[in-house]
């Protein structure tokens, strides 16, 4: 607790103080926990069914299938295991920031550091990042504590000129943000809401959309061309860009475009300091994608301000709600907590979801249900954005402090001279260096962790394993809002770097399956495991889209008929998983539609986006391949954004992972309607029937596709070559199984 007094926090506490934040256990646990019982004994008997007929088999081929159904089956029992981890010990919070100052002086406030990094002007529009540093700038928290740092991963001047436009506005922005207690403090977010404009508004909103068009015409034009540059200042400050220095080899470059200390808006209060970063890089050096670029901001923002509360945010994901540091730090100033709390993290949330989210984009398992589930144990892992960092929690566990090598950006050094003195900006820039790394501690024991695709789940996973915990702060007005996907191709990209990610920290040396059960403990350690064995999801998926539709077609019975006892487990096995989850969908604020188009999604990843990030990550360990940190694409196309507002699929692009996901519904249309014709004659009814619900599952979860390869002729169509590919395949899988396994 010492090192966060001196950091800034008034930690005194006595029984008559206020509370700042309460907790409560969900009601469901209880029933959680009764329904884990009775679910694992019916899995039990269901394994116990499958060794016994593997014991019984009496030809190859039946030894195959029910070997391929039982190692299925453990795959799926071993996951939803670790997935009941999550609902033993379900809480909710409540924050009540206004008793903060109740508490505490707002003068002894801690300083605020906000991380938002950006890497492609064309793919993450600026003018989201305008709005979104603009958000966080205009916090309900005094400003003189703000320190806004914008990381450029594509040295881009586009992305120095938006930030500069955001600069000068700012000192409008802000005092209209004061004056008129808006909650949308992102403007972009304000002015696209239905508001009766006062003419101090409309006044804001003209200055705002000439920012837009100076911003887009800029971005449009690929370079700030003199017509743009109004003074002399900014002309000093674009002069080392070129035409090419986008994304080749550069120096570190620092812009200090508000300092505190000087910088005053247009009613003569102080501004929060807005600091343009863009790091030395270099090809003979490995940067290590934003995991990187968040380890140079951590450094440079120790020397240049080193706030004790750090932010990282998204460059698409503006503030929703200007109290929101206040609520964080109902939890960071908690001398109950202090001295093991990590971080604090907010939901990843969404707008411009369309009304049934046809993608699946919400994730609100991993966003919203399962960290509170992890928030009645250790705290919630760390999602990347919206989560407020204790400084310290980067130099090791709490009974441990790794030094850096520079004092000077200890987290309890205190940065006393001006962020624009000469000896500040040396320290910033050396510290921004490719070879600053090299042979040191950072990205390994200190800052945020190098070697997985996914650093942030990587990241907190480690603090976790180093003793420190988290809170989940999910209030009812969400705190950020930022852009999700919405091209079915760009969703699919954005899962397989994902599943990559975390089959890296799976076959690493800190996986969870042993590290962290032993750092963590048992059920907290299953938790993380259970998000590394997802990807195993593949091999369960493949044989149940595939093995009883191709013996369905073969006239051949895998799974116990109609009279059966047997039949009634599998029922229930199915309706017990699947109603479990639609449960915990609907009581977490989600809707029927929703759910199935979510669990829908989820099979389409697995035979696409799972499928593929197995294969690079094979590739990649035999050489063949590397990785690439492919960006989401931010910018919407107007047919692209119809038919996503239309609920209606995108397939325009003609990509491989199309194929997979098209055979599966090819091979399971064409069984079901072959295993009803069996039904017609009255042959083996009884022994199909569970072959045909599966099929028909299968086949209405396709209906999508179907429209996609027959029906549809719009851009968003399944393209022809994908659906020859995909039929070809299809036919071959159906002779290869008829000659060999059902012979």
């Amino acid at each position: 607790m010492e090192d966060l007094r001196l950091r800034g926090f008034n930690t005194s506490s006595t029984t008559s103080t206020p509370p700042l934040h309460t907790l409560r256990h969900a009601r469901r646990t209880t029933l959680n926990r009764v329904f884990m019982a009775v679910y694992t004994c019916a899995i039990l008997a269901h394994l116990y069914h499958h060794a016994h007929k593997l014991i019984e088999s009496t030809t190859l081929a039946s030894f195959f299938i029910t070997l391929s159904l039982f190692i299925s089956d453990i795959i799926l029992a071993i996951i939803w295991v670790m997935q009941q981890c999550f609902r033993v010990a379900i809480v909710y919070r409540s924050e009540f920031p206004e008793n903060l100052e109740k508490v505490m002086k707002k003068s002894d406030f801690p300083a605020l550091d906000v991380f938002i990094c950006t890497a492609d002007p064309y793919k993450e529009p600026p003018i989201r990042l305008v709005s979104t540093a603009l958000s966080v700038m205009a916090y309900d928290y005094p400003t003189e504590k703000i320190s806004v740092y914008v990381s450029d991963d594509g040295g881009s001047q586009l992305t120095l000129f938006a930030c500069m436009e955001a600069a000068k506005f700012a000192s409008h922005w802000l005092p209209f943000c004061r004056k008129t207690n808006i909650t949308d403090r992102s403007p972009e977010a304000y002015f696209a809401s239905k508001h009766s404009w006062s003419s101090d508004a409309e006044k804001i909103k003209i200055m705002y959309e000439r920012m837009k068009v100076r911003v887009e015409n800029v971005l449009e034009l690929g370079k700030v061309s003199e017509e743009y540059i109004t003074d002399e200042s900014e002309r000093r400050a674009l002069s080392k860009w070129t035409d090419e220095f986008t994304h080749q080899d550069h120096s570190t470059i620092i812009k200090v475009l508000l300092e505190s200390s000087k910088n005053k808006d247009i009613t003569d209060h102080l501004m929060p300091n807005l600091i343009y970063l863009s790091r030395e890089k270099s090809k003979t050096s490995s940067h290590h994608f934003k995991a990187g670029a968040l380890n140079v901001l951590l450094r440079v923002s120790a020397a240049m301000t080193n706030a004790p509360i750090i932010l990282t945010l998204d460059c698409d994901m503006h503030s929703n709600d200007p109290q929101t540091p206040l609520r964080a730090l109902c939890y960071l100033s908690d001398p109950k907590l202090q001295s093991k709390l990590g971080y604090v993290q907010f939901p990843q949330m969404f707008h411009g979801i369309n009304k049934n989210d046809t993608y699946g984009s919400e994730y609100k398992r991993v966003f919203q249900t399962n960290p509170m589930g992890m928030d009645g144990l250790l705290g919630p892992n760390y999602i990347g954005t919206g989560c407020y960092f204790n400084r310290r929690v980067f130099f090791g566990g709490p009974s441990t402090f790794i030094s850096p090598e520079i004092t000077e950006i200890s987290p309890y050094n205190v940065v006393n001279k001006p962020i624009q003195s000469q000896q500040i900006l040396d320290l910033a820039h050396k510290v921004a260096g490719c070879s600053y790394e090299n042979n040191t501690k950072w990205g390994f024991e200190m800052g945020f962790n190098y070697g997985s695709l996914v650093e942030d789940f990587y990241t907190g996973y480690r603090q976790k394993c180093d003793g420190w915990r988290s809170i989940f702060c999910n209030p009812k007005r969400p705190a950020f809002l930022g852009d999700a996907p919405i091209s079915l191709i760009d969703g699919l990209n954005q899962c397989q770097r994902w599943v990559i990610g975390v089959i890296q920290v799976e076959f690493s040396k800190y996986s969870p399956i042993t590290f962290g059960t032993r750092s963590m403990g048992l059920i907290m350690g299953l938790t993380y495991t259970y998000y590394i064995l997802l990807p195993n999801w593949l091999i369960p998926y493949i044989i149940y889209a595939f093995l009883p539709q191709l013996a369905l077609l073969n006239e051949v019975s895998i799974f116990p008929k109609l009279s059966e006892p047997w039949f009634f487990l599998y029922v229930f096995l199915f309706l017990g998983a699947y109603g479990s989850d639609l449960l915990e969908f609907i009581v977490e604020g989600g809707t029927v539609q929703r759910w199935w188009n979510d669990q829908r999604m989820w099979t389409i990843r697995v035979l696409s986006s799972y499928l593929f990030a197995f294969l690079e990550y094979f590739l990649k360990c035999l050489g063949i391949s590397t990785y690439g940190f492919s960006l989401t694409n931010k910018v919407v196309d107007d047919e692209q954004s119809k038919r996503y507002d239309q609920g209606v699929f995108d397939f325009g692009v003609p990509s491989p992972m199309f194929v997979p996901i098209t055979v599966a519904a090819i091979i399971n249309l064409v069984s079901f309607f072959m295993g009803l014709m069996q039904v017609l004659k009255g042959s083996n009814s009884e022994g199909l029937f569970l072959q045909m619900s599966m099929a028909g599952f299968v086949v209405v979860n396709s209906m999508p596709i179907y429209e996609a390869v027959v029906l549809r002729r719009d851009k968003g169509r399944m393209p022809v070559k994908i659906t020859t590919i995909s039929t070809c395949l299809a036919l071959a899988l159906y002779v290869l199984a008829s000659q060999v396994l059902f012979i």
